[in-house]
């Protein structure tokens, strides 16, 4: 199958984990993808793994004017957008004493604020139809300590996918949530835990899992196909969980 043909798709925070999975799966079925990440070696690896028909992009997805930016980038090249999926996020979690407004600004500046001037941005470029995929969290649902800013940011992210699908359907722009529970991803390891408590921590996670593991990152990749592709055409402000039953076990 190819549901992806002649598709021009943009995936934030694609260098790594879910979102390069998804990078991966949208290059098996034909599209044309671009994937954005700050970090030079994660964006080095990424273009060694996608190979040369894919397009890495250094941009900041918390910085405010590199999201214009990054639709300028893409237009010199694309002469439109097919599917977009914000995957990029900051998923820091601490005790609420601890946290600090400069750490507070960072966090929802790439969960929440950045996404929604990227979709500004990238109005003009975006097609009808197109499909534009928020990456959520099954944190919005579920009462998790030390996940309360993170899990806000989420929480306002769907709710601009709600809001954004009746905003944007009469330009064709259909918009959905895709809310991964946990999943093993590299994304565990910016937590600055050391490998025995890395491993405690993964199996703690385990556990709040009624499928009793962890997820994989292509089986948000899998989901994120389905959305951007025409399959969901009639798919429009909904929310997509994909978390092995964490939401409905709590």
């Amino acid at each position: 199958m190819a549901r992806l043909t002649d598709k021009y798709t943009l995936i934030t925070g694609g260098t790594s984990g879910i979102g390069l999975a998804t990078a991966q799966a949208f290059l098996a079925e034909g599209a044309h993808v671009a994937v954005t990440g700050r970090n030079p070696q994660t964006r080095a690896e990424a273009q060694r793994v996608l190979g040369d028909t894919a397009w890495v992009i250094d941009a900041d997805a918390g910085d405010i004017s590199a999201q214009q930016a990054l639709a300028d980038t893409l237009a010199t090249r694309w002469p439109r957008l097919d599917a977009l999926f914000i995957n990029a996020g900051d998923v820091t979690h601490a005790p609420l004493e601890v946290w600090q407004e400069e750490t507070w600004d960072r966090l929802m500046g790439t969960n929440l604020k950045g996404p929604f001037f990227l979709i500004q941005a990238l109005l003009p470029l975006l097609n009808n139809p197109s499909s534009v995929i928020l990456c959520g969290s099954v944190s919005a649902h579920i009462g998790l300590p030390t996940s309360s800013v993170y899990a806000a940011s989420k929480a306002g992210l769907l709710s601009l996918a709600r809001t954004l699908s009746v905003e944007l359907l009469p330009r064709g722009i259909r918009v959905n949530g895709l809310s991964p529970g946990p999943v093993e991803t590299p994304a565990l390891s910016k937590l600055g835990l050391d490998d025995e408590a890395l491993k405690t921590l993964q199996s703690d996670i385990a556990r709040l899992v009624p499928l009793g593991r962890l997820g994989r990152p292509d089986e948000l990749a899998k989901a994120a196909l389905y959305l951007a592709s025409d399959e969901s055409s009639y798919t429009v402000g909904t929310e997509l969980l994909v978390d092995g039953g964490t939401a409905v076990g709590r």
